[in-house]
């Protein structure tokens, strides 16, 4: 069975503007809070999906429907920002090899998907500081972590919007959270 998204792609294709319209619907605000996430930056983050949607509809003859949409159109966007983030002055950089230690478990204090640029002046001081580590990492383990915690992907849908194996994942998972450990022992 075909899904919505990929017969929307399909119809899209074939010129039909207001089946490319509810892609959009469907995605704009998705990839927007997962861009804003991986940017900290409302400007980037609008710049981003426009972009996303740019390419989409100029490459939707290279859809393969028999992958999910919303992993193609994750993987272009995670793309874009990934590209943004390298683009400027690195901050950090993690070359130690990470320790035993467990990982910090203070994603829960992460907002949810309903969190509005407008609201991230009303953070705790703990998710600011939280947002601050998150906003230090280098790109490989920020899009992993933006997409495993805050996004809520699965292991294996990280790997395919990365395009990655699942096992190089979890490894930038737990090197993620040891790099947000070490940066927020002494600030919680």
């Amino acid at each position: 069975m075909i899904s919505v998204e990929a017969r929307l792609a399909r119809l899209a294709l074939q010129g039909d503007q207001r089946a490319f319209a509810e892609i959009v619907e469907l995605y704009q605000d998705k990839l927007y809070h997962m861009a804003y996430r991986m940017l900290y930056n409302r400007q980037e983050a609008e710049d981003v999906v426009q972009d996303v949607f740019l390419r989409v509809y100029k490459n939707l003859d290279r859809y393969d429907a028999t992958m999910k949409f919303s992993t193609w159109i994750y993987r272009i966007a995670t793309n874009l920002c990934i590209d943004k983030l390298r683009k400027r002055k690195p901050v950090y950089s993690l070359d130690a090899e990470s320790g035993e230690h467990e990982g910090l478990d203070g994603y829960a204090m992460i907002p949810s998907d309903d969190r509005t640029p407008e609201s991230e002046l009303l953070l705790s001081d703990t998710q600011r500081i939280i947002h601050q580590a998150i906003e230090t990492l280098p790109a490989k383990y920020k899009s992993v972590m933006v997409l495993r915690y805050l996004e809520e992907l699965s292991l294996q849908e990280i790997g395919d919007v990365l395009d990655m194996p699942v096992t190089t994942v979890k490894t930038r998972v737990h090197r993620g959270r040891e790099f947000l450990r070490k940066k927020l022992e002494h600030k919680l």
